[in-house]
């Protein structure tokens, strides 16, 4: 965990002199206004951004996957993300003067419905392999994700679609995306029940037999999950694989533990972040690559592994 540590340091440094404009310690150090303005105004609310949507993916990835009793469920491959998508094209609609908060709501609303509707519809089905259910759950996020753009299409709201398909931080500036602080208090409500989220992953029956109320734990656990969601997709856009990625690798070295674990899950999903973003502000600079086709590509892949693995 140190070395965890020492290194989402290194990426932070590193994230805050990393961008088209040149900013040196020197300019900072003899307190140019112009250095100072970009620090402030650009790359650390941008910082703040990449760590807390990292730390907060890789949380409810991690919640999910105890609920579910699935360590390939993460929101992006239980519908999560695209109800999300389509609880803020309901807004844009029907109160097309909301303010960001109240889109937040729509999508939070759309997400836990969503959520909430994948569980019921997998405890329904016997599967002979725990691979299919992620796989259903990619089937039913794009049943959502079609709904979603055949609703922006029928309201000429398919351009607004555009800025929640894929993640990107390069919009992140002061003044715009301080609602991201929300997933701060719910890290910290998924660090306090982090034992009961444990025990949840153990089944109902062991839940019912240690004195745990199942359906309130799981409830809230989604509605964490639901919360952090709405958060990152109405801020950034959507991310996926984070919450897959990060609570598998950390299960492989440290077990499923969450009152130990979760720290390291944390800083994980931070790292992982960190390095997609400067890998995509890096790759043809100055330009630079959304979040989310970087993230999106590293996570397929190591999804793919994982699933090959589960198969054996």
């Amino acid at each position: 965990m140190r070395s965890l540590s020492l290194l989402l340091i290194l990426l932070c440094a590193v994230s805050l002199m990393l961008g088209s404009k040149q900013t040196s310690l020197i300019a900072l150090f003899n307190f140019s206004n112009d250095a100072w303005l970009t620090l402030t105004a650009s790359r650390i609310p941008r910082l703040i951004a990449l760590v807390l949507t990292g730390v907060g993916l890789s949380v409810s990835g991690v919640i999910l996957q105890h609920i579910v009793r699935n360590k390939f469920v993460e929101p992006a491959t239980s519908g999560g993300l695209d109800a999300a998508k389509l609880g803020i094209l309901v807004s844009l609609t029907m109160l097309p003067n909301a303010s960001t908060s109240s889109k937040m709501v729509f999508a939070l609303v759309f997400c836990f419905a969503a959520s909430l509707l994948f569980i019921l519809i997998i405890s329904r089905i016997k599967f002979k392999s725990a691979v299919l259910i992620p796989v259903l759950g990619l089937m039913y996020g794009s049943v959502l994700s079609s709904i979603a753009e055949f609703y922006a299409y029928r309201h000429n709201i398919l351009q607004s679609m555009q800025g929640w398909l894929l993640g990107d931080f390069s919009r992140v500036v002061q003044g715009h995306y301080e609602l991201i602080y929300i997933i701060f208090p719910i890290i910290v409500l998924a660090y306090i029940y982090a034992h009961r989220f444990t025990v949840l992953g153990m089944g109902e029956d062991m839940a019912a037999s240690l004195g745990l109320g199942y359906a309130a734990t799981a409830a809230l656990g989604l509605m964490l999950v639901s919360v952090t969601v709405a958060a990152s997709v109405i801020t950034i856009g959507a991310i996926p694989f984070v919450g897959l990625v990060i609570p598998n690798l950390v299960a492989l070295k440290y077990g499923e533990n969450l009152s130990r674990t979760l720290p390291v899950v944390a800083l994980g999903g931070a790292c992982l972040l960190l390095i997609c973003d400067i890998f995509g502000r890096l790759v043809i600079y100055p330009f630079e690559v959304p979040i989310g086709l970087t993230a999106g590509g590293v996570g397929g892949v190591i999804f793919l592994v994982l699933i090959m693995k589960g198969v054996r």
